[in-house]
């Protein structure tokens, strides 16, 4: 299989947890919101750590200051889609009432962020086969609450279970986009890792952390430094 084949493979699976998520929510299973947090947590630990310690320094290695500057632009861009035109956004379900207004605009946050999602897959793949991998469970480990999210938003707001399945499936979509569009488009081919970075560093530090840090137990922190952990255990592994 190609490069671009793989990381199309790749993208589609992590779509699919976007619609996992969803499903979760829409056909009214029950979850531990504990178990969510841990997942969260785990999946925190696992994300810092790759665009730190794997996806940074390939890029600046690759782009130098410039790539950055453009990891800046990366994490600055999400946090101005998703909680500042978008005010209202967190990982795991919405348990009280929100306006439409508010779902269509986390939807939109959300579509940019999966779009660099698919960017970061498919940047990655073109780097090493191994970098693509790790970068794909990073993503993976966050889609299914993503998914849990964004469709319970839409059902807080009013909106159908059909409705809230198609605002998952289209974050799906934008994660297919982003690896086919980077293939087209030069200019994401160059700064797509670097543009990842930051994304990711803003997901996992900004997104996912502020879920659980002051929750108390043991079971959480536990969880994002397993999460590191695994990281590099993959690392070893994949033999990065």
């Amino acid at each position: 299989m190609s490069v671009s084949g793989q990381a199309l493979g790749y993208a589609t699976v992590a779509a699919a947890a976007n619609v996992l998520g969803a499903l979760a929510v829409t056909s009214r299973t029950r979850w531990s919101v504990r178990t969510l947090d841990a997942m969260v947590a785990l999946s925190a630990g696992f994300m810092i750590s790759v665009a730190l310690a794997e996806i940074l320094p390939e890029a600046i290695a690759r782009g130098g200051e410039r790539a950055a500057v453009t990891a800046l632009a990366g994490y600055l861009l999400v946090h101005l889609t998703q909680h500042t035109l978008a005010a209202h956004f967190h990982f795991g379900e919405e348990t009280h009432a929100v306006n439409q207004t508010v779902s269509v605009s986390a939807l939109i946050g959300l579509l940019l962020h999966t779009f660099v999602d698919g960017v970061a897959i498919a940047s990655g793949f073109q780097v090493d086969a191994r970098l693509g991998f790790v970068i794909f469970l990073a993503i993976l480990l966050h889609k299914f609450p993503e998914g849990l999210a964004i469709s319970s938003l839409f059902l807080a707001a009013g909106a159908g279970r059909r409705r809230a399945l198609a605002a998952a499936g289209a974050l799906g979509v934008a994660t297919v986009a982003g690896v086919l569009i980077t293939g087209v488009i030069g200019a994401l081919g160059e700064w797509g890792l670097a543009l990842a970075a930051g994304v990711t560093l803003y997901v996992g530090a900004s997104n996912l952390v502020p879920e659980f840090q002051g929750k108390k137990g043991p079971l959480l922190p536990t969880a994002f430094f397993a999460g590191c952990a695994l990281f590099f255990l993959t690392r070893a592994v994949v033999g990065l």
